[in-house]
């Protein structure tokens, strides 16, 4: 028999026994096992009497007889009570008399949440829509071509646009100041790698000439040893280089992607990538609107051992992201809790994305998985080599899976809330800004 306490929200505490018969055969059982193999000194392997190995093992024997018999009676027990469990439970075994007749033990654990998904229909989302145009592709084109710029050498003062390539000593009260000089240091002027009041002292300069000024740097400047404080800075200007964009020609066109190098093939080609990265975009910000209604109509407590996991997994991602750009961590630990927030924000719209998909049905069908996958493919020269390789493994195939469930619980939440239709701005859709 068993009984449940609630202890809290999402905590429960399971009392039950075992019954101690079960256990000394299970002990008995881990001893034969273990006198087959083990060595003490005086005896041959095999031949070790039993006695003997119970003297050496047996407590280790019944302890992990007793693990084995608490998981699988709570197991049983969490089964007849119709519990949801998350986590493993915490046991804690009440009789300890290896004579006694039954074992008492207990199991605090914690359960899932009930999840209600509340009433979208008075919540408005707004759903972001775009229709490419012409302007679009050709200020892509634009931005491509200028990504290629090559400078040339000129002999004349620097003029907006141009790099110029300098060498230059800044000082505080006399002293150089650290990150205050460089040499061979390239500043194209106009584009704020430099601040601007650098940048406009430098605008008008020749070749080889060699000048001084005084510059206020801004309050809010990251190197706080100079932030707000007036410094002088002596520039010489090593040379002038005039920028030139790229003829649309062969060479252009292959160096976008385009491997015949046919440039009547410029314009459709960009037009065809810019609609699948507009519509890519368009499904990223509309989930997050989508899942953020879901939020705000569901209210529930998180189990504290699925917001535990998360939030380390979220730190270790983090650890591995930033090693991965060569950053040192040393002596800089993260914490988990810095990643409560999105762990909390992460469970919740698990939790509530499986709970839709198994009250509405909204699992990703075959086709779903296949179109998505066949569309991706769309942008590679070899598609059909890229749809055998997501064939060919299961997790890649999980992974588009979980992807088309979320479209389909978008979908379903768009179709539940009064979804108002909004025009996105493209330079700052496509993060142009």
């Amino acid at each position: 028999m068993s009984s449940v306490e609630t202890v809290s929200a999402l905590e429960r505490r399971l009392n039950a026994s075992i019954p101690q018969q079960a256990i000394r055969g299970q002990v008995s059982d881990r001893l034969k096992n273990i006198g087959r193999t083990v060595k003490i000194a005086g005896f041959r392997p095999g031949k070790v009497p039993t006695k003997i190995v119970e003297q050496y093992y047996g407590a280790q024997a019944w302890q992990d007889a007793l693990n084995d018999a608490l998981q699988h009676s709570f197991l049983e027990a969490s089964q007849t009570n119709n519990l949801k469990v998350a986590g493993a439970p915490q046991f804690e075994v009440k009789t300890r008399d290896q004579n006694a007749e039954q074992i008492e033990y207990s199991a605090t654990f914690e359960v899932y949440p009930e999840i209600v998904v509340g009433d979208l229909s008075g919540l408005a989302v707004e759903r972001l829509v775009y229709d490419l145009t012409q302007d679009d592709v050709d200020a892509t084109i634009a931005t491509l071509r200028k990504q290629r710029t090559v400078f040339d050498k000129v002999d004349r003062a620097a003029q907006i646009g141009d790099r110029v390539i300098a060498d230059f000593t800044g000082k505080m009260n006399g002293e150089v100041f650290q990150g205050g000089e460089g040499k061979d240091v390239p500043v194209v002027l106009g584009e704020g790698g430099m601040l601007p009041d650098f940048e406009a002292a430098i605008a008008g300069m020749k070749p080889g000439e060699t000048k001084s000024f005084d510059m206020v740097f801004p309050e809010d400047y990251h190197g706080k040893e100079v932030a707000g404080k007036a410094v002088n800075f002596t520039v010489t200007v090593n040379s002038v280089e005039a920028p030139r964009l790229p003829e649309i020609d062969a060479e252009f066109v292959k160096s976008v992607g385009i491997a015949d190098g046919d440039v009547s093939k410029l314009d459709g080609e960009i037009r065809n990538n810019l609609v699948r990265e507009v519509a890519r975009r368009l499904s990223v910000r509309n989930k997050d609107a989508a899942m953020d209604a879901l939020l705000k109509v569901t209210d529930f407590a998180v189990p504290r051992v699925l917001l535990e996991w998360e939030m380390r997994a979220l730190m270790e991602q983090t650890v591995q992201e930033m090693e991965s750009r060569g950053m040192n961590l040393k002596g800089m630990p993260l914490h988990p809790e810095l990643f409560k927030e999105r762990a909390e924000k992460r469970v919740k719209l698990g939790l509530i994305l499986s709970e839709l998909v198994q009250k509405y049905g909204l699992k990703a069908k075959p086709e779903q998985i296949r179109a998505m996958i066949e569309d991706y493919a769309q942008s590679f020269d070899e598609s059909e080599q890229i749809i055998r390789w997501y064939a060919a493994e299961p997790s890649r195939m999980k992974e588009v899976e979980n992807l088309v469930l979320e479209e389909n619980v978008v979908n379903w939440t768009m179709g539940k809330a009064k979804t108002v239709d909004k025009k996105a701005v493209f330079n700052e859709l496509m993060g142009n800004n």
